[in-house]
């Protein structure tokens, strides 16, 4: 019998940021309009990339909205 284990984890990497208008509906901090990118690793091989934009929080870093 055979049994494989692999180790495979996504990591959010803020690349920049700006303020934006409005506050965090959870805890009522500041927002900033950020670029993100998100990297899947697969038995820490990159295998898969993605950039998009989203709009967090500054205090408790919640994604208050997404743009994909």
């Amino acid at each position: 019998m055979v049994c494989f284990c692999f180790l495979v984890d996504q990591t959010r990497q803020v690349r920049r940021s700006k303020p934006a208008a409005g506050i965090c509906s959870r805890c009522g901090g500041g927002a900033h309009v950020a670029d993100m990118k998100t990297a899947t690793r697969f038995c820490l091989v990159p295998l898969y990339w993605k950039n998009w934009r989203a709009i967090i929080c500054t205090f408790c870093g919640t994604i208050l909205k997404s743009y994909r």
